[in-house]
Protein backbone atom coordinates (compact mmCIF):
# COMPACT_ATOMS: atom_id res chain seq x y z
CA UNK A 1 0.00 0.00 0.00
CA UNK A 2 1.36 3.81 -1.14
CA UNK A 3 2.37 5.42 1.63
CA UNK A 4 0.65 9.18 2.21
CA UNK A 5 3.00 12.08 2.08
CA UNK A 6 3.16 13.47 5.13
CA UNK A 7 2.11 17.48 5.54
CA UNK A 8 5.06 19.53 5.29
CA UNK A 9 7.13 16.93 4.52
CA UNK A 10 7.81 17.82 0.10
CA UNK A 11 6.11 14.22 0.06
CA UNK A 12 8.87 12.27 1.59
CA UNK A 13 7.56 9.71 4.68
CA UNK A 14 8.97 9.92 7.99
CA UNK A 15 12.49 8.47 8.35
CA UNK A 16 10.63 7.00 12.13
CA UNK A 17 7.41 5.67 10.04
CA UNK A 18 3.85 6.67 9.61
CA UNK A 19 2.57 9.33 12.56
CA UNK A 20 0.05 11.42 13.00
CA UNK A 21 -0.35 14.12 10.57
CA UNK A 22 0.21 17.95 11.84
CA UNK A 23 -0.40 21.05 10.46
CA UNK A 24 2.21 24.03 11.07
CA UNK A 25 0.98 27.50 10.35
CA UNK A 26 3.62 29.67 7.88
CA UNK A 27 5.14 32.78 8.54
CA UNK A 28 3.50 36.14 8.11
CA UNK A 29 4.90 37.65 5.21
CA UNK A 30 4.90 41.46 4.83
CA UNK A 31 2.93 41.07 1.76
CA UNK A 32 -0.11 39.21 3.63
CA UNK A 33 0.39 41.67 6.51
CA UNK A 34 0.23 44.66 4.04
CA UNK A 35 -3.00 43.95 2.41
CA UNK A 36 -4.48 42.74 5.55
CA UNK A 37 -3.99 46.39 7.31
CA UNK A 38 -5.17 48.39 3.41
CA UNK A 39 -8.34 46.08 3.53
CA UNK A 40 -8.96 46.26 7.06
CA UNK A 41 -8.61 50.46 6.72
CA UNK A 42 -10.75 50.33 3.65
CA UNK A 43 -13.55 48.43 5.32
CA UNK A 44 -13.26 50.56 8.26
CA UNK A 45 -13.76 53.60 6.21
CA UNK A 46 -16.61 52.14 4.35
CA UNK A 47 -18.28 51.57 7.41
CA UNK A 48 -17.71 54.49 8.72
CA UNK A 49 -18.12 57.01 5.13
CA UNK A 50 -14.55 58.39 5.80
CA UNK A 51 -12.39 59.11 2.49
CA UNK A 52 -9.43 56.60 1.76
CA UNK A 53 -6.56 57.99 2.64
CA UNK A 54 -7.56 61.08 3.38
CA UNK A 55 -8.26 64.10 6.46
CA UNK A 56 -11.86 65.39 7.40
CA UNK A 57 -12.08 69.35 7.30
CA UNK A 58 -11.59 70.06 10.77
CA UNK A 59 -14.50 71.88 12.40
CA UNK A 60 -14.23 76.11 12.73
CA UNK A 61 -12.90 77.87 15.83
CA UNK A 62 -14.51 81.14 15.89
CA UNK A 63 -17.41 81.68 18.26
CA UNK A 64 -19.97 81.95 15.42
CA UNK A 65 -21.50 78.67 14.00
CA UNK A 66 -20.98 78.71 9.66
CA UNK A 67 -23.49 78.73 7.41
CA UNK A 68 -22.75 78.23 3.39
CA UNK A 69 -25.39 78.79 0.54
CA UNK A 70 -24.88 78.20 -3.48
CA UNK A 71 -26.32 80.77 -5.75
CA UNK A 72 -25.96 80.78 -9.50
CA UNK A 73 -28.04 83.40 -10.96
CA UNK A 74 -28.31 83.93 -14.71
CA UNK A 75 -27.62 87.41 -15.88
CA UNK A 76 -30.80 89.74 -17.93
CA UNK A 77 -28.97 88.93 -20.53
CA UNK A 78 -25.06 87.32 -21.47
CA UNK A 79 -22.44 89.62 -21.15
CA UNK A 80 -19.48 89.28 -23.77
CA UNK A 81 -16.30 90.32 -22.07
CA UNK A 82 -13.67 89.90 -24.96
CA UNK A 83 -15.19 87.77 -28.79
CA UNK A 84 -12.45 85.31 -28.32
CA UNK A 85 -13.97 81.62 -29.02
CA UNK A 86 -13.11 78.17 -28.82
CA UNK A 87 -11.57 76.52 -31.38
CA UNK A 88 -13.26 73.43 -31.26
CA UNK A 89 -16.56 74.55 -30.70
CA UNK A 90 -16.55 77.97 -31.91
CA UNK A 91 -18.42 79.37 -28.95
CA UNK A 92 -17.86 82.70 -27.03
CA UNK A 93 -14.97 81.42 -24.76
CA UNK A 94 -15.30 85.52 -22.38
CA UNK A 95 -19.66 85.46 -22.15
CA UNK A 96 -21.02 85.32 -18.85
CA UNK A 97 -23.96 83.87 -18.89
CA UNK A 98 -24.72 83.11 -15.00
CA UNK A 99 -22.16 84.15 -11.70
CA UNK A 100 -21.53 81.24 -9.24
CA UNK A 101 -20.55 81.33 -6.00
CA UNK A 102 -20.77 79.92 -2.36
CA UNK A 103 -21.10 82.29 0.04
CA UNK A 104 -19.70 81.52 3.62
CA UNK A 105 -21.34 83.53 6.82
CA UNK A 106 -21.85 83.81 10.64
CA UNK A 107 -24.80 81.49 10.97
CA UNK A 108 -27.64 82.13 14.34
CA UNK A 109 -26.91 80.06 17.26
CA UNK A 110 -27.78 76.59 17.83
CA UNK A 111 -29.35 76.65 13.75
CA UNK A 112 -29.45 73.51 12.11
CA UNK A 113 -29.99 72.50 8.63
CA UNK A 114 -32.21 70.33 6.96
CA UNK A 115 -30.22 69.98 3.83
CA UNK A 116 -26.97 68.00 3.35
CA UNK A 117 -24.04 69.65 3.99
CA UNK A 118 -21.55 70.54 0.13
CA UNK A 119 -19.27 68.12 -0.82
CA UNK A 120 -16.06 69.60 -1.51
CA UNK A 121 -15.99 68.58 -5.03
CA UNK A 122 -19.15 69.11 -6.58
CA UNK A 123 -20.42 66.66 -8.47
CA UNK A 124 -20.43 65.29 -10.85
CA UNK A 125 -16.82 64.86 -9.73
CA UNK A 126 -15.91 63.50 -13.55
CA UNK A 127 -16.06 67.17 -14.48
CA UNK A 128 -13.83 68.39 -11.99
CA UNK A 129 -11.44 65.19 -12.95
CA UNK A 130 -11.47 65.82 -16.45
CA UNK A 131 -10.55 69.41 -16.04
CA UNK A 132 -7.50 68.23 -14.10
CA UNK A 133 -6.37 66.00 -17.09
CA UNK A 134 -6.88 68.09 -19.75
CA UNK A 135 -5.35 70.67 -16.96
CA UNK A 136 -2.15 67.91 -17.22
CA UNK A 137 -2.23 67.13 -20.88
CA UNK A 138 -3.12 63.80 -20.04
CA UNK A 139 -6.93 63.81 -21.20
CA UNK A 140 -8.41 60.68 -22.89
CA UNK A 141 -11.77 58.58 -22.58
CA UNK A 142 -9.84 56.13 -20.22
CA UNK A 143 -7.72 58.19 -18.27
CA UNK A 144 -10.59 60.50 -17.74
CA UNK A 145 -12.70 57.25 -15.72
CA UNK A 146 -9.78 56.24 -14.16
CA UNK A 147 -9.13 59.48 -12.55
CA UNK A 148 -12.82 60.36 -11.72
CA UNK A 149 -12.87 56.72 -9.83
CA UNK A 150 -9.71 57.63 -8.02
CA UNK A 151 -10.96 60.92 -6.72
CA UNK A 152 -13.76 59.85 -6.24
CA UNK A 153 -12.71 56.96 -3.68
CA UNK A 154 -10.14 59.46 -1.84
CA UNK A 155 -12.25 62.53 -1.45
CA UNK A 156 -15.45 62.22 -3.13
CA UNK A 157 -17.11 62.23 0.13
CA UNK A 158 -15.27 64.47 1.78
CA UNK A 159 -18.25 67.12 2.84
CA UNK A 160 -17.58 70.81 4.37
CA UNK A 161 -18.36 71.33 7.77
CA UNK A 162 -20.65 74.03 7.14
CA UNK A 163 -24.45 73.88 7.59
CA UNK A 164 -26.32 74.86 4.84
CA UNK A 165 -29.23 77.78 3.98
CA UNK A 166 -29.41 78.20 7.58
CA UNK A 167 -30.35 81.96 9.16
CA UNK A 168 -27.72 84.53 8.81
CA UNK A 169 -26.42 85.64 12.51
CA UNK A 170 -27.55 89.11 14.55
CA UNK A 171 -24.30 91.01 14.48
CA UNK A 172 -24.68 92.74 17.93
CA UNK A 173 -22.02 94.40 19.68
CA UNK A 174 -22.35 93.97 23.73
CA UNK A 175 -20.53 96.13 25.91
CA UNK A 176 -19.72 93.88 29.44
CA UNK A 177 -17.63 96.89 30.97
CA UNK A 178 -18.26 100.35 32.09
CA UNK A 179 -15.78 102.53 29.98
CA UNK A 180 -13.13 104.64 32.61
CA UNK A 181 -13.21 107.65 30.18
CA UNK A 182 -14.67 109.23 27.63
CA UNK A 183 -12.32 108.27 24.75
CA UNK A 184 -13.54 104.96 25.87
CA UNK A 185 -17.31 105.46 25.09
CA UNK A 186 -16.24 106.97 21.78
CA UNK A 187 -14.53 103.45 21.21
CA UNK A 188 -17.30 101.41 22.45
CA UNK A 189 -19.91 103.55 19.85
CA UNK A 190 -17.62 103.20 17.36
CA UNK A 191 -17.40 99.05 17.53
CA UNK A 192 -21.33 99.68 17.85
CA UNK A 193 -21.94 101.64 14.86
CA UNK A 194 -19.63 98.87 12.50
CA UNK A 195 -21.97 96.47 14.27
CA UNK A 196 -24.93 98.04 13.18
CA UNK A 197 -23.48 98.49 9.42
CA UNK A 198 -24.07 94.73 8.75
CA UNK A 199 -21.64 92.33 8.36
CA UNK A 200 -18.31 93.36 6.41
CA UNK A 201 -17.83 91.65 2.92
CA UNK A 202 -15.03 90.01 1.48
CA UNK A 203 -15.50 88.84 -2.17
CA UNK A 204 -12.72 85.85 -2.91
CA UNK A 205 -11.24 85.28 -6.17
CA UNK A 206 -9.86 81.49 -6.75
CA UNK A 207 -6.20 80.78 -8.33
CA UNK A 208 -5.36 78.70 -11.63
CA UNK A 209 -6.57 75.52 -11.70
CA UNK A 210 -9.05 76.15 -8.78
CA UNK A 211 -12.42 76.65 -7.78
CA UNK A 212 -14.77 77.98 -5.69
CA UNK A 213 -14.63 74.87 -2.59
CA UNK A 214 -10.49 75.28 -2.88
CA UNK A 215 -10.35 77.54 -0.20
CA UNK A 216 -13.29 76.08 2.08
CA UNK A 217 -11.70 76.22 5.24
CA UNK A 218 -9.99 79.80 5.10
CA UNK A 219 -13.57 81.25 3.97
CA UNK A 220 -15.09 79.38 6.87
CA UNK A 221 -12.98 80.71 9.36
CA UNK A 222 -13.13 83.93 8.74
CA UNK A 223 -17.15 83.38 8.40
CA UNK A 224 -17.28 81.84 11.67
CA UNK A 225 -15.46 85.11 13.27
CA UNK A 226 -18.23 87.46 11.76
CA UNK A 227 -17.59 87.78 8.30
CA UNK A 228 -19.24 87.37 4.81
CA UNK A 229 -17.14 85.31 2.56
CA UNK A 230 -18.07 85.09 -0.94
CA UNK A 231 -16.21 82.39 -2.91
CA UNK A 232 -16.66 83.19 -6.89
CA UNK A 233 -16.26 80.23 -9.07
CA UNK A 234 -14.67 81.82 -12.21
CA UNK A 235 -15.91 80.35 -16.00
CA UNK A 236 -12.50 82.04 -17.38
CA UNK A 237 -10.80 78.71 -18.12
CA UNK A 238 -9.08 78.66 -15.33
CA UNK A 239 -10.81 76.18 -12.86
CA UNK A 240 -10.82 72.71 -13.62
CA UNK A 241 -14.60 71.96 -14.65
CA UNK A 242 -17.44 74.33 -13.72
CA UNK A 243 -20.93 73.38 -14.45
CA UNK A 244 -23.00 75.98 -15.90
CA UNK A 245 -27.34 75.63 -15.23
CA UNK A 246 -29.78 77.80 -15.26
CA UNK A 247 -33.41 76.62 -14.47
CA UNK A 248 -35.58 75.04 -17.40
CA UNK A 249 -32.24 74.45 -19.04
CA UNK A 250 -30.05 71.64 -19.63
CA UNK A 251 -26.47 72.15 -17.87
CA UNK A 252 -23.39 72.75 -19.32
CA UNK A 253 -20.11 71.61 -18.50
CA UNK A 254 -17.38 74.28 -19.12
CA UNK A 255 -13.83 72.86 -18.25
CA UNK A 256 -10.49 74.26 -18.24
CA UNK A 257 -8.79 76.00 -21.74
CA UNK A 258 -5.63 77.89 -22.28
CA UNK A 259 -4.43 80.18 -25.02
CA UNK A 260 -3.90 77.42 -27.30
CA UNK A 261 -7.70 76.45 -27.06
CA UNK A 262 -8.91 79.72 -28.52
CA UNK A 263 -8.69 82.05 -31.31
CA UNK A 264 -10.05 85.39 -32.23
CA UNK A 265 -13.60 86.36 -33.58
CA UNK A 266 -11.18 86.12 -37.24
CA UNK A 267 -9.74 82.93 -36.70
CA UNK A 268 -6.49 83.90 -35.56
CA UNK A 269 -4.21 82.74 -32.26
CA UNK A 270 -4.52 84.75 -29.50
CA UNK A 271 -0.95 85.53 -27.89
CA UNK A 272 0.01 84.94 -24.42
CA UNK A 273 -0.51 88.39 -23.21
CA UNK A 274 -3.97 88.97 -25.40
CA UNK A 275 -4.83 85.55 -23.37
CA UNK A 276 -4.60 86.72 -20.13
CA UNK A 277 -5.39 90.37 -20.85
CA UNK A 278 -8.98 88.56 -21.45
CA UNK A 279 -9.18 86.11 -18.49
CA UNK A 280 -8.57 89.29 -16.01
CA UNK A 281 -11.41 91.24 -17.72
CA UNK A 282 -13.89 87.96 -17.01
CA UNK A 283 -12.76 88.04 -13.76
CA UNK A 284 -13.42 91.64 -12.57
CA UNK A 285 -16.55 91.26 -14.60
CA UNK A 286 -17.81 88.37 -12.74
CA UNK A 287 -17.03 90.08 -9.62
CA UNK A 288 -18.79 92.62 -10.53
CA UNK A 289 -21.93 90.95 -10.76
CA UNK A 290 -21.63 88.97 -7.59
CA UNK A 291 -21.16 92.92 -5.98
CA UNK A 292 -24.43 93.69 -8.36
CA UNK A 293 -26.52 90.09 -6.58
CA UNK A 294 -25.21 90.81 -3.15
CA UNK A 295 -26.69 94.42 -3.39
CA UNK A 296 -30.15 93.44 -4.48
CA UNK A 297 -30.07 90.90 -1.50
CA UNK A 298 -29.05 93.49 0.75
CA UNK A 299 -31.59 95.80 -0.85
CA UNK A 300 -34.38 93.50 0.05
CA UNK A 301 -34.62 91.25 -3.30
CA UNK A 302 -33.45 88.11 -1.59
CA UNK A 303 -37.04 86.25 -2.63
CA UNK A 304 -36.33 87.00 -6.38
CA UNK A 305 -32.68 85.85 -6.33
CA UNK A 306 -33.79 82.51 -4.35
CA UNK A 307 -36.04 82.05 -7.38
CA UNK A 308 -33.57 82.94 -9.97
CA UNK A 309 -31.21 80.97 -8.43
CA UNK A 310 -31.09 77.75 -10.07
CA UNK A 311 -28.76 76.11 -6.96
CA UNK A 312 -32.07 75.67 -4.62
CA UNK A 313 -30.37 77.37 -1.70
CA UNK A 314 -31.30 81.15 -0.36
CA UNK A 315 -34.60 80.44 1.08
CA UNK A 316 -33.34 82.71 4.15
CA UNK A 317 -32.05 85.71 1.81
CA UNK A 318 -35.11 87.17 2.43
CA UNK A 319 -34.22 88.17 5.67
CA UNK A 320 -31.00 89.87 4.56
CA UNK A 321 -32.29 92.90 4.13
CA UNK A 322 -29.79 95.90 5.60
CA UNK A 323 -27.49 93.27 7.34
CA UNK A 324 -24.87 93.34 4.60
CA UNK A 325 -22.12 95.86 4.79
CA UNK A 326 -22.25 96.20 0.93
CA UNK A 327 -21.03 99.85 0.61
CA UNK A 328 -17.79 98.88 1.96
CA UNK A 329 -16.59 95.54 0.86
CA UNK A 330 -13.16 93.99 0.68
CA UNK A 331 -11.61 91.73 -2.32
CA UNK A 332 -9.31 89.16 -1.68
CA UNK A 333 -7.74 86.03 -3.81
CA UNK A 334 -4.49 83.69 -4.10
CA UNK A 335 -2.21 83.30 -6.96
CA UNK A 336 -4.16 84.15 -10.23
CA UNK A 337 -7.29 85.44 -8.06
CA UNK A 338 -4.94 88.09 -6.06
CA UNK A 339 -3.78 89.32 -9.70
CA UNK A 340 -7.98 89.45 -10.26
CA UNK A 341 -8.01 91.19 -6.73
CA UNK A 342 -5.41 93.93 -7.18
CA UNK A 343 -7.39 94.78 -11.13
CA UNK A 344 -10.98 94.83 -9.22
CA UNK A 345 -8.77 97.96 -7.29
CA UNK A 346 -8.36 100.10 -10.42
CA UNK A 347 -9.53 103.43 -10.24
CA UNK A 348 -10.66 103.21 -6.59
CA UNK A 349 -13.86 101.93 -5.01
CA UNK A 350 -16.72 102.19 -7.10
CA UNK A 351 -20.83 101.28 -7.16
CA UNK A 352 -19.57 98.24 -9.17
CA UNK A 353 -16.59 97.49 -7.38
CA UNK A 354 -16.96 99.03 -3.90
CA UNK A 355 -13.74 97.92 -2.26
CA UNK A 356 -11.91 99.71 0.42
CA UNK A 357 -9.15 97.10 0.87
CA UNK A 358 -8.07 94.15 -0.43
CA UNK A 359 -5.92 90.46 0.78
CA UNK A 360 -3.51 89.71 -1.57
CA UNK A 361 -2.11 85.95 -1.22
CA UNK A 362 0.50 85.08 -3.69
CA UNK A 363 0.12 87.04 -6.50
CA UNK A 364 0.29 85.80 -9.72
CA UNK A 365 3.60 85.33 -11.32
CA UNK A 366 2.72 84.09 -14.78
CA UNK A 367 -0.96 85.72 -14.39
CA UNK A 368 0.19 89.54 -16.29
CA UNK A 369 0.99 92.40 -15.24
CA UNK A 370 -0.02 93.88 -11.39
CA UNK A 371 -2.21 96.78 -11.25
CA UNK A 372 -0.20 99.12 -9.10
CA UNK A 373 -3.07 102.01 -9.28
CA UNK A 374 -4.56 100.57 -5.92
CA UNK A 375 -5.68 103.62 -3.65
CA UNK A 376 -7.12 101.36 -0.50
CA UNK A 377 -5.07 99.91 2.15
CA UNK A 378 -3.78 96.28 0.92
CA UNK A 379 -2.27 93.31 2.67
CA UNK A 380 0.14 91.24 0.59
CA UNK A 381 0.88 87.96 1.89
CA UNK A 382 3.41 85.90 0.08
CA UNK A 383 4.26 81.99 1.08
CA UNK A 384 7.46 81.30 1.96
CA UNK A 385 8.13 79.18 -1.23
CA UNK A 386 7.03 82.19 -2.92
CA UNK A 387 9.46 84.58 -1.74
CA UNK A 388 12.33 82.30 -1.49
CA UNK A 389 12.76 81.43 -5.22
CA UNK A 390 13.44 84.25 -7.70
CA UNK A 391 11.46 84.63 -10.31
CA UNK A 392 11.75 87.25 -12.65
CA UNK A 393 8.63 89.37 -14.00
CA UNK A 394 8.62 91.57 -16.73
CA UNK A 395 12.50 91.84 -16.18
CA UNK A 396 13.08 92.11 -12.74
CA UNK A 397 12.49 89.93 -9.70
CA UNK A 398 8.51 89.09 -9.08
CA UNK A 399 9.25 90.10 -5.15
CA UNK A 400 10.87 93.37 -5.98
CA UNK A 401 7.60 94.46 -7.87
CA UNK A 402 5.29 93.87 -5.71
CA UNK A 403 7.47 95.44 -2.91
CA UNK A 404 7.39 98.11 -4.85
CA UNK A 405 3.86 98.29 -5.29
CA UNK A 406 2.94 98.31 -1.85
CA UNK A 407 5.55 100.65 -1.11
CA UNK A 408 4.14 103.10 -3.59
CA UNK A 409 0.76 103.04 -2.18
CA UNK A 410 2.33 103.35 1.46
CA UNK A 411 3.45 106.68 0.29
CA UNK A 412 0.01 107.69 -1.47
CA UNK A 413 -1.08 107.30 2.56
CA UNK A 414 -2.75 104.38 1.89
CA UNK A 415 -1.80 101.87 4.94
CA UNK A 416 -0.48 98.78 3.35
CA UNK A 417 1.73 95.41 4.28
CA UNK A 418 3.96 93.08 2.91
CA UNK A 419 5.05 90.28 4.39
CA UNK A 420 6.38 86.39 4.31
CA UNK A 421 4.28 83.19 5.27
CA UNK A 422 7.89 81.31 6.95
CA UNK A 423 7.36 77.35 6.13
CA UNK A 424 4.69 77.88 3.83
CA UNK A 425 4.55 76.99 0.15
CA UNK A 426 1.88 78.16 -2.54
CA UNK A 427 -1.30 75.72 -1.63
CA UNK A 428 -0.98 76.31 1.97
CA UNK A 429 -4.03 78.74 2.57
CA UNK A 430 -6.04 76.35 0.38
CA UNK A 431 -7.80 72.80 1.80
CA UNK A 432 -5.05 70.81 0.02
CA UNK A 433 -3.02 70.05 2.83
CA UNK A 434 -5.77 69.70 5.53
CA UNK A 435 -7.17 66.76 3.28
CA UNK A 436 -3.00 65.36 2.31
CA UNK A 437 -0.87 67.51 5.05
CA UNK A 438 1.96 64.04 3.93
CA UNK A 439 1.61 64.40 0.29
CA UNK A 440 1.31 68.17 0.11
CA UNK A 441 4.45 68.59 2.73
CA UNK A 442 6.32 66.46 0.38
CA UNK A 443 5.49 67.51 -2.66
CA UNK A 444 5.87 71.36 -2.22
CA UNK A 445 8.47 71.86 0.83
CA UNK A 446 5.85 73.72 3.20
CA UNK A 447 7.87 72.86 6.61
CA UNK A 448 5.37 74.38 8.91
CA UNK A 449 2.40 72.24 10.67
CA UNK A 450 -0.79 72.62 7.66
CA UNK A 451 -2.86 73.52 10.13
CA UNK A 452 -1.13 76.05 11.99
CA UNK A 453 0.21 77.16 8.74
CA UNK A 454 -3.56 78.15 8.13
CA UNK A 455 -4.02 79.66 10.99
CA UNK A 456 -1.75 82.30 10.90
CA UNK A 457 -3.33 83.27 7.80
CA UNK A 458 -6.95 83.76 8.89
CA UNK A 459 -5.11 85.52 11.93
CA UNK A 460 -2.92 88.39 9.66
CA UNK A 461 -6.49 88.10 7.68
CA UNK A 462 -8.64 89.00 10.47
CA UNK A 463 -6.04 91.56 11.93
CA UNK A 464 -5.79 94.00 8.45
CA UNK A 465 -10.36 93.23 8.29
CA UNK A 466 -10.42 94.73 11.82
CA UNK A 467 -8.17 97.37 11.07
CA UNK A 468 -10.64 98.26 7.88
CA UNK A 469 -13.20 98.63 10.08
CA UNK A 470 -11.68 100.66 13.15
CA UNK A 471 -8.25 101.67 12.14
CA UNK A 472 -6.61 99.85 14.99
CA UNK A 473 -3.58 97.94 14.30
CA UNK A 474 -3.22 94.71 16.36
CA UNK A 475 -1.05 91.50 16.01
CA UNK A 476 1.79 91.15 13.31
CA UNK A 477 -0.17 94.65 11.76
CA UNK A 478 2.04 96.68 14.42
CA UNK A 479 5.20 95.86 13.50
CA UNK A 480 7.72 97.60 11.35
CA UNK A 481 9.12 96.14 8.47
CA UNK A 482 12.81 94.50 9.37
CA UNK A 483 13.39 92.48 6.19
CA UNK A 484 13.28 94.43 2.84
CA UNK A 485 14.66 91.39 1.52
CA UNK A 486 13.45 87.87 1.98
CA UNK A 487 15.90 86.32 4.27
CA UNK A 488 16.28 82.74 4.13
CA UNK A 489 18.63 82.94 6.94
CA UNK A 490 16.49 84.15 9.64
CA UNK A 491 13.85 81.93 7.70
CA UNK A 492 11.26 79.22 9.66
CA UNK A 493 12.77 77.44 12.20
CA UNK A 494 15.72 79.70 12.96
CA UNK A 495 14.28 81.98 15.65
CA UNK A 496 12.93 80.32 18.60
CA UNK A 497 10.09 81.58 21.32
CA UNK A 498 11.87 83.27 24.34
CA UNK A 499 14.75 84.69 21.69
CA UNK A 500 15.52 88.68 21.12
CA UNK A 501 12.42 90.07 23.04
CA UNK A 502 10.83 87.40 24.79
CA UNK A 503 7.63 85.41 23.91
CA UNK A 504 5.77 88.68 22.98
CA UNK A 505 7.83 88.29 19.74
CA UNK A 506 6.86 84.69 18.97
CA UNK A 507 5.01 86.10 15.60
CA UNK A 508 8.83 86.46 14.69
CA UNK A 509 8.82 82.49 14.38
CA UNK A 510 6.26 82.79 11.67
CA UNK A 511 7.05 85.96 9.57
CA UNK A 512 9.15 88.22 7.75
CA UNK A 513 7.88 91.41 7.36
CA UNK A 514 8.77 93.70 4.06
CA UNK A 515 7.07 96.70 3.98
CA UNK A 516 4.74 98.32 6.91
CA UNK A 517 3.35 101.81 7.61
CA UNK A 518 4.80 101.91 10.88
Amino acid sequence: MKQLPEIGGLGKPSPTGPRAPSIRRGRLSWRYVLCSLIASYIVYCYAFSLPLFAHLLPEYSGPYPVGAVDVEVPLASPRVVDTARLKGSKEKAFEIETVLFTIYYPAAQNAVSQKPKHYWISKPISATTAGYAKFAHIGNFVVDKLLAGAVGALVGNIQVPAQVDVSLADLVATVTEVPETRDDVREIEKVIRIAEGGHPVIIFSHGMASGRTSYTHYAGELASRGYVVVMLEHRDGSCPGSIITKNGEPDKTKLLFDVGDVESASGKDLSVPEFKRAQLDFREAEIEEAVRVLKLINAGQGDEIFAKSSRGEGADFRNWKGRLNTDDMVVAGHSYGATGAMQALRGGPSAARPFRGAVVLDPGKHSGRLNDDLRVPVLVVHSNSWSSRVSLFYGRPHFDSVREIVENNVLRGMPSWFATSLGTSHPSVTDAPLLEPLLLSWTTGARIDVYEGLRQYVHVSEDFLSFLGTGDKRGLLREKAEFPEYDEGKGFGVWKPGQDHGEADNWRRYWQVHVSPN
